[in-house]
């Protein structure tokens, strides 16, 4: 499974409330007509984005793939047809964004309450730094790996239902969950 990951934020002069509307409408236009591979949605509200914005705070959008093939149909189908003008309202009403490519690497996708963003230490083998995050994956954690540098995030995203403490130094972000459709979690 993949989520292709995206971050934003609103202009300074665009009131959240209409922001968090325009987006809702977007993602339900989304949804409304099936997008072959899109297993589900999941947005999120964040109080701090220190990759993008981090004075403001900000949105993530987790779609959640079959594959990576469905990329590309997720991609036209966000800005054709009936999903068109909703892409085109949310889309004015964007000071910034940026996006990252994830698969799943252990553990099955959840509803995060939050994430833990986190750089496999220098030296340490991929077997090591799984073996590691194995106590909190069987706990019900799930581990996101970065897909080809593709994103401005440290290699890994743990997403945990309740606070954890990760065995190596990480980013924690409070996640609201603000949508969800479709899919796993």
């Amino acid at each position: 499974m993949l989520a292709y990951v995206f971050w934003h934020a609103r202009r300074q002069d665009v009131p959240a409330p209409a922001y968090e509307a325009a987006h809702r409408i977007f993602h339900d236009t989304l949804w409304a007509t099936p997008v072959a591979g899109l297993l589900g949605l999941r947005i999120h509200r964040l109080v701090e984005l220190p990759w993008l914005q981090a004075e403001q705070g900000g949105y993530e959008d987790w779609h959640l793939l079959e594959n990576s093939a469905a990329l590309d149909v997720l991609n036209e189908a966000a800005v054709t047809r009936a999903r068109q003008a909703a892409h085109d309202r949310i889309a004015a009403m964007a000071g910034s964004g940026t996006a990252g490519l994830y698969g799943l690497r252990a553990g099955a996708p959840i509803a995060p309450a939050f994430a833990y963003w986190i750089s496999k230490p220098a030296g340490m083998k991929y077997p090591a730094f799984d073996q590691s995050l194995r106590p909190l994956i069987a706990a019900g954690c799930c581990l996101w790996g970065r897909r080809m540098v593709l994103g401005p995030t440290p290699e890994f995203c743990l997403h945990a239902p309740a606070p954890v403490t990760p065995p190596h130094a990480a980013l924690a972000l409070k996640i609201e969950l603000q949508h969800s459709l479709g899919g796993p979690a």
